[in-house]
């Protein structure tokens, strides 16, 4: 399986991906992403050269961002927050290749990744009620932080997110 950046040609495989994923995710109860996000922020993804993906002759099997902060980087706590950390966000994977080992391959690059960049740790946030995200960083090896970071998305919902981390 192929891994690198992601490239302006792929935008609308992408997002078709992501597009099926958003509808099986609201089909099993964990309704966090819309038709707006995360897909409309795929192309400034590409253009900052922070999306990833994991492709196959199948086509894309998985996507993710690798980026430097998170807005709720300060509301947990990591082991050492001082140390040089990159974040995973927007991880998904297509979902008739989901239950293949494609979101730990996932995980295990964005590891390689961000210990290329010379990074001590990688940290992701992950809404509380996405059961089977949360299964899969553990199974992967990441920990929970204390805390719990409350995004505010509109004066309707406030997202409850965890904070993990692995030491690289």
């Amino acid at each position: 399986m192929e891994f690198r950046l992601a490239e302006a040609f792929e935008l609308e495989e992408i997002k078709a991906m992501f597009s099926d994923l958003v509808m099986v995710m609201k089909q099993n109860g964990v309704d966090i992403w819309d038709e707006v996000y995360p897909v409309e922020f795929f192309k400034d993804d590409i253009a900052a050269r922070r999306l990833y993906i994991l492709k196959d002759s199948a086509g894309i099997a998985c996507a993710f961002v690798l980026c430097g902060h998170n807005q709720g980087e300060d509301e947990v706590d990591w082991d050492d927050p001082g140390a040089k950390a990159l974040y995973i966000d927007r991880l998904g994977v297509a979902p008739e290749r989901s239950r293949q080992g494609i979101g730990g391959l996932a995980l295990e690059k964005a590891k390689e990744e961000a210990a290329a960049q010379g990074c001590v740790y990688l940290r992701l946030f992950v809404v509380d009620i996405n059961e089977p995200a949360i299964r899969l960083y553990e199974k992967s090896g990441f920990k929970r932080a204390d805390g719990i970071y409350q995004e505010i998305i509109d004066q309707d919902l406030t997202l409850n997110e965890y904070g993990y981390e692995i030491k690289i």
